[in-house]
């Protein structure tokens, strides 16, 4: 039998399904430009570590109906965001474990995606594996990165003043005059 030469950037993945494969890899995090370009500016993705990527196909037949093809994803990266409390750099471990489930066409992927909890896609001749893992990191990176604790405080700006709190007791309560309209009744 043919040995099968799978490649991540092309992948044919029934085949690779059928064959039961598995491509595990590294890319540099500066080649997936668009988790790159959501980095801290003060952090490069250069100097980040990495990605790390396993991709396992397997060809699952269930009794009574067609044979289906699945692909299992599991990756790991470490990236640079910003801190949202304190704007310097955060690290963040990103980690994910996806199956997908392929149909022939796009009307069959939006019924089995309809009907199941399952990422289903349309399967593919040429699959990128790298825009693949790259999709699911950004949708693993946190929606407000910060720190625990953050180390910095925040710089003020010059030329801005930081309110003084015996301003804030000075001024009236903005529902003061609602609260008299209601003493009224």
């Amino acid at each position: 039998m043919k040995e099968h030469v799978f490649l991540p950037r092309k992948l044919d993945v029934a085949a690779f399904a059928r064959d039961g494969a598995t491509l595990t890899g590294e890319w540099p995090a500066a080649e997936l430009q668009r988790l790159a370009e959501s980095g801290a500016p003060e952090a490069p993705a250069a100097s980040w570590p990495a990605v790390r990527w396993t991709l396992t196909g397997e060809r699952r037949e269930p009794r009574g109906a067609e044979a289906q093809v699945w692909l299992h994803l599991e990756a790991e990266a470490q990236v640079s965001l910003t801190c949202q409390r304190c704007l310097q750099p955060v690290q963040e471990a990103l980690s994910l474990s996806r199956w997908y489930r392929f149909a022939r066409n796009e009307s069959e992927a939006a019924e089995l995606d309809a009907d199941s909890e399952d990422d289903v896609l349309v399967l593919s001749r040429s699959l990128d594996a790298l825009e693949m893992v790259e999709d699911e990191l950004l949708l693993s990176l946190p929606l407000v990165p910060r720190h625990d604790v953050c180390t910095q405080p925040l710089l003020v700006p010059q030329g801005v003043v930081a309110e003084e709190p015996e301003a804030a007791e000075e001024r009236p309560h903005p529902f003061a005059a609602l609260a008299a309209l209601k003493k009224d009744k």
